[in-house]
């Protein structure tokens, strides 16, 4: 179920937090249920992915670690399990409305067209991944009936796609340092083509990010938090070219201090600015 990576799902508070709606208990239950919905949804999804997956698994340093991989959980208890997790998932949504079941609805079902199809196909993998942010973007804001920035869904889906990218990177290095079996999707990428391209995302992530601070109803006080996203993504470019780290994104953002404490200066500084000019 690999509960490391619900921190992704912390997106679904984006919509309560920069609405500045922190207040309302009311919102805050509705973001949990979300918030829980989609923790539910991704685990789902994992267990029906490691299913498919088990046979390239086995042959990954890390991966093989799985317990479907291992064989300590069959694919049918897997299955089972994920049909389970999806009906928790609904029942939470259900009672928030149409909009954020059809969110959820939408989630699914990318979920299932990357596990099936679209993680095999070049670009469309890593932006079905940055898909699969702006939907718990929006599906927070959704949840919580409240109106979320377009350009806080641009930058969510750029930043997504800078790492999707970063952790294809690091594949390819694994995949060429120890001759390990990569996923056949890496067949389609080559290092410098996706060097190129995680340059490119990088710098239109930081370019949205301060054109939203530009529009933002607080631009001026806004401004002041461009160096802390700016720092975020010089460093984990850093990381991903000198320490070839990326293959795991959730591992550097939670381990490396550097980007934890760049993290919390924009959190910090980010809470201020909402509660003294909302």
């Amino acid at each position: 179920m690999r509960p490391r990576q619900w921190t992704k799902n912390l997106l679904l508070f984006a919509g309560i937090v920069f609405a500045a709606k922190l207040g309302d208990p009311w919102r805050w239950l509705d973001a949990l249920a979300s918030f829980a919905a989609y923790c539910a949804a991704s685990s789902a999804a994992y267990l029906a992915n490691d299913v498919r997956d088990a046979p390239h698994d086995r042959a990954h340093p890390v991966k093989s670690a799985r317990p479907v991989a291992r064989g300590e959980l069959s694919p049918r208890a897997a299955y089972g399990l994920a049909a389970a997790l999806l009906g928790l998932a609904v029942a939470l949504v259900a009672p928030l409305g149409l909009v954020p079941l059809a969110f959820l609805a939408a989630f699914v079902a990318m979920q299932a067209a990357y596990t099936l199809r679209l993680k095999h196909v070049v670009l469309i993998d890593v932006m079905t991944i940055a898909g699969l942010f702006v939907v718990r973007a929006a599906a927070g804001a959704a949840g919580v009936h409240v109106r979320i920035s377009p350009w806080l869904l641009l930058c969510t889906a750029l930043l997504a796609l800078f790492l999707a990218l970063a952790k294809r990177r690091g594949e390819l290095v694994l995949v060429g340092a120890d001759a390990t079996p990569g996923r056949p999707v890496l067949e389609g990428y080559s290092l410098e083509l996706v060097d190129q391209l995680v340059g490119i995302v990088a710098a239109c992530t930081v370019i949205a990010y301060s054109l939203y601070t530009f529009t933002a109803r607080d631009s001026k006080a806004s401004m002041v938090t461009i160096p802390f996203v700016i720092f975020g993504v010089f460093r984990y470019l850093l990381l991903i070219h000198r320490r070839d780290l990326g293959e795991e994104p959730e591992e550097v953002l939670l381990r490396d201090r550097p980007i934890l404490l760049c993290l919390t200066g924009w959190a910090v500084c980010s809470a201020l600015i909402l509660a003294l000019t909302g």
